[in-house]
């Protein structure tokens, strides 16, 4: 994996500007640990900085490749899980290779078919092409969004890059917010409407889009959509080619010149990808696969099941890694550093984030990255096999707003009365999920309860998944781990995404087709083990920490928070650490001391970036 930035302006020349773009790659660093570089032509300037993942020697960027007397360079993060299809059909044509890698199969694709390259790649990317012929720029996003990019509009020109910081390292861009991204942090975070940057004008190219500029002006296209369709095939049939399917996905993800470790909770998701990867790294005579799990400090002394979280991960660890004889390793956070890294995790993110729940990510991925490079993770299987609650819920089914966000009207009542006002939370929140529900592509035939579900399939994928692998991404990259997710390929999802709900559901489990699947691979009862969602920490100690941190802030009274949100409020927040917040804030588990922690990284991230209202 890599950082990606650069800067285009078709009304100057930009000879004299490369080490403003070296200041930007510069914040990117930790995306990019083993090389920084940029390339400079007349009105465009790339900056990059590389993960070495595949092809030391030959895949160095941005790379430039010549055709018909024509110039064209490309600044490349991610991976393509079908580089040598790519490659065979390349040569086909004509083409040759200087290198095995698969950032000049991406170029090489770009130059043949031009912006419908995308649709024929296989894999997590975000990057730009600097086309000499065409004279413009072309910037292109995965279909899921796996891998970000963001962009900033010039006057004749873009700016663009893997992350908001990067931007922000450009004199042109302020640290300011208006009032749409106050809406996004109170009404929405820690989602985030797809496209919106938050800060003000600063934009994110969408999932399965790609853009081109050129002195004319901007042009944007969807290029990728689910398509609904009848599904063909019996019970067997379906669960045999989602075996196939997810069994191809996580054999060409294990492609890397490093070693592929994975994530392992013990649940469904994560074990299955384990399962393929063992088998594949034993096949192939590959070294013993490692694991690696998370838990927190005297954990097991303060665990409290509950209806979203049954029962602790350890012992179904233990199983599968048994199962499978991988080289299992567990990181245990202490309470001190989850909270010392909730504001590193802001900074990984450019914003507040999912509370512990992200800083205890960024932690883990330091601890994998002692140990690997690259890894697999289990992200996504919920979304597309229907593994929330809020699938099987009549309430939510025929809601009329996101699932995950029944505390709007709470939200709404923290802040001061001329916020609330202005700033109307709910009819922004109510309107975004409007605009999703309006585009989902529908069946004809479908009755309204089946329809109403297509629509919450939609919404996941677009939203919740979204604000997962953007955590993932962030956290990860943070700490120089690159980290794939199989059940974000889209030739799954293309699949899975028409299976009915009676099958889906087979045998009265959430996600019963998935486990019928997957059936002689895991042991039975991890194989129908209760969906566990991301562990967080039941430890007082913790509580403590935020709640004195927030009482420290009630104190001293100094807090941009104060700005927005009522005083008494938050008084009864610290006071209560966080329970006088009856809803979740977000998602299931959102409650007390992780809500305290949210607002924390609000406040945070209001200082730590100097936030200026507009």
């Amino acid at each position: 994996m890599c950082g990606i930035t650069g800067w285009v302006d078709f009304k100057r020349t930009l000879a004299q500007e490369e080490e403003k773009v070296k200041r930007m790659a510069g914040t990117l660093s930790s995306r990019g640990p083993d090389t920084s570089t940029t390339w400079t032509m007349n009105h465009v300037v790339f900056g990059h900085t590389r993960l070495i993942v595949v092809d030391p020697s030959g895949g160095g960027q941005p790379m430039t490749r010549y055709k018909d007397g024509h110039l064209f360079t490309v600044c490349y993060n991610g991976e393509l899980y079908n580089t040598e299809d790519i490659r065979k059909e390349l040569l086909s044509y004509g083409y040759t290779f200087q290198s095995y890698s698969d950032t000049e199969v991406l170029l090489t694709a770009y130059i043949h078919w031009r912006e419908k390259c995308v649709e024929k790649l296989n894999g997590i990317f975000a990057f730009a092409v600097w086309d000499s012929e065409r004279n413009c720029l072309y910037l292109a996003r995965d279909r899921l969004g796996v891998k970000p990019l963001f962009y900033y509009i010039l006057d004749g020109g873009l700016l663009f890059g893997s992350e908001i910081k990067s931007l922000l390292a450009h004199p042109a861009v302020k640290s300011e917010v208006d009032d749409g991204g106050w809406r996004e942090i109170f009404g929405l975070s820690p989602s985030r409407t797809p496209g919106h940057g938050v800060f003000r004008n600063v934009k994110e190219l969408k999932p399965a889009h790609w853009l081109i500029m050129n002195e004319s002006g901007i042009t944007s296209h969807r290029y990728w959509q689910v398509k609904s369709i009848v599904h063909r095939g019996t019970i067997d049939e379906t669960a045999e080619q989602i075996r196939l399917l997810l069994k191809r996905t996580v054999e060409r993800q294990m492609a890397a010149d490093v070693p592929v470790c994975t994530f392992l909770s013990g649940g469904l998701d994560s074990s299955a990808i384990t399962a393929f990867a063992a088998n594949y790294s034993e096949i192939n005579n590959l070294p013993k696969l490692k694991t690696f799990s998370i838990d927190y400090e005297e954990n097991d002394l303060y665990f409290k099941a509950n209806k979203f979280q049954p029962n602790e991960d350890a012992p179904w660890i233990k199983k599968v890694s048994q199962a499978f004889n991988t080289a299992h390793y567990q990181a245990i956070i202490t309470q001190t550093d989850l909270f010392n890294y909730l504001k590193k995790a802001v900074t990984a993110r450019d914003l507040p984030g999912m509370a512990d729940i992200d800083s205890s990510l960024l932690w883990f991925c330091g601890e994998v990255r002692k140990k690997a490079t690259v890894a697999l993770s289990g992200e996504c299987a919920d979304e597309i096999f229907g593994g929330y609650p809020w699938f099987h819920d009549k309430k939510f089914l025929s809601g009329n707003s996101f699932p995950w966000m029944t505390s709007i009207n709470e939200r709404e009542q923290l802040l001061r009365p001329e916020w609330r006002k202005k700033l109307n939370l709910k009819e922004y929140v109510d309107l975004r999920y409007e605009e999703t529900v309006r585009e989902t592509p529908l069946l004809n035939g479908e009755n309204n309860t089946e329809a109403a579900r297509r629509r919450m399939f939609y919404l996941n994928i677009n939203w919740f998944m979204s604000t997962l692998l953007d955590r993932k991404d962030r956290m990860s990259m943070a700490e120089s781990l690159e980290v794939r997710v199989p059940f974000a390929d889209h030739e799954l999802i293309e699949y899975v995404w028409n299976i009915p709900w009676k099958m889906k559901m087979l045998d009265g489990r959430e996600k019963g087709i998935l486990r019928k699947a997957l059936e002689g691979m895991l042991p039975d009862d991890v194989l129908y083990r209760k969906k566990s969602p991301y562990p967080k920490t039941h430890h007082p100690v913790y509580k403590k920490l935020v709640s004195n941190s927030m009482k420290k802030i009630v104190k001293e009274k100094d807090s941009p928070l104060f700005d927005f949100f009522n005083y008494e409020s938050l008084k009864d927040l610290a006071e209560t650490e966080g329970h006088s917040f009856q809803n979740p804030y977000f998602g299931q588990l959102m409650t007390g001391p992780q809500l305290i922690a949210h607002l924390l990284q609000v406040d945070m991230w209001m200082r730590e970036y100097n936030i200026k209202k507009v």
